[in-house]
């Protein structure tokens, strides 16, 4: 066991003990107004994103924020190969710069782009670019591969099933992006264009999720065909409408297996990587209980459990 190793997993699980963590996110999500919520929050390690008068998006937008700057420290404390792995988490955060950078192409507002930093695949030179088709040959380039397509919708989804490829690649994420590849399936067979994907996207979910899920023409048909490591994510559920359960019951499975990775006996790559998913898991709870405070209050604990 390497002392990096150990400082890393460390410094890990200090991070991870000063996450909200359900119950105090669920304590957020009783918040009476978004204001009380933000300012319950400027006392937690949110705030230094989190800024009293923010709108629902620039709120969410910051608690992202502030997530990803603790996975970029976590990664300066960890040898390359730990810093890999919580660059494949950053990942999600780039594939948002890269849609926003896109739609902004297309003339709308400019989002505000996460710093990705060292924990970036492509985005520095997809940032610098100036046309659509600059950013797909960058794109091509880089691990995300060619998206088949420059409109920024089917490019979320094209990076979408690119980032299930690389958990798929991840020492202790593999059970995570069968299931991750799936919720994407089952949004593309709502919307009807499962059959339509472009040819880098589709051998990306056939890879995931084998060659016949893309036939499925219900969410129960494709549940049916999905490896048995992914049934769990869309089993009993049978309408569009279902397909929040199935994304809170992945955040809510891979929470708790991130749980059990950080807490490894022995530090190694698995435990920072459950450390790094713990941290992107606590923005995402608490994303979700903004949404809720700013809709009067409510419990987020009770949409959890009823994925359970």
């Amino acid at each position: 066991m390497s002392a990096s190793w150990v400082a890393a997993a460390t410094r890990g699980r200090g991070l991870a003990s000063h996450l909200l963590g359900r119950f105090a996110a669920e304590q957020l999500s009783r918040s009476p107004s978004l204001g009380a919520a933000i300012e319950a929050l400027s006392r937690t390690p949110y705030r230094r994103e989190v800024q009293a008068g923010m709108e629902i998006a620039a709120a969410e937008h910051a608690v992202g924020a502030a997530g990803l700057w603790q996975l970029r420290v976590l990664a300066g404390w960890s040898p390359a190969f730990g810093a890999g792995s919580l660059r494949v988490l950053a990942g999600k955060f780039e594939i948002a710069n890269i849609v926003g950078h896109l739609s902004a192409l297309r003339g709308n507002e400019p989002a505000v782009p996460f710093t990705v930093g060292g924990l970036g695949t492509t985005w520095p030179s997809i940032a610098s670019s100036r046309s659509t088709a600059q950013v797909r040959a960058a794109l091509a380039r880089s691990p995300w591969g060619d998206p088949g397509a420059d409109d920024p919708a089917a490019v979320r989804v094209a990076l979408e099933l690119a980032w299930a490829r690389q958990l798929a690649g991840t020492a202790g994420a593999t059970g995570w992006a069968a299931a991750y590849s799936a919720l994407v399936a089952a949004r593309l067979l709502a919307s009807g264009a499962l059959r339509s994907l472009a040819e880098s996207p589709r051998r990306d979910l056939r890879r995931l999720l084998g060659d016949r899920a893309e036939a499925a023409t219900s969410i129960t048909g494709l549940a049916g065909q999905l490896p048995r490591a992914a049934t769990w994510v869309l089993a009993g559920l049978e309408e569009p409408d279902d397909l929040w359960t199935a994304e809170t019951r992945w955040w809510r499975r891979v929470a708790d297996d991130a749980v059990a990775l950080s807490h490894s006996p022995q530090p190694c790559a698995e435990s920072v990587l459950g450390c790094g998913m713990l941290v992107v898991a606590d923005a995402q709870w608490v994303q979700a209980a903004l949404e809720i405070a700013d809709r009067g209050g409510g419990s987020l604990s009770e949409v959890i459990d009823a994925v359970a």
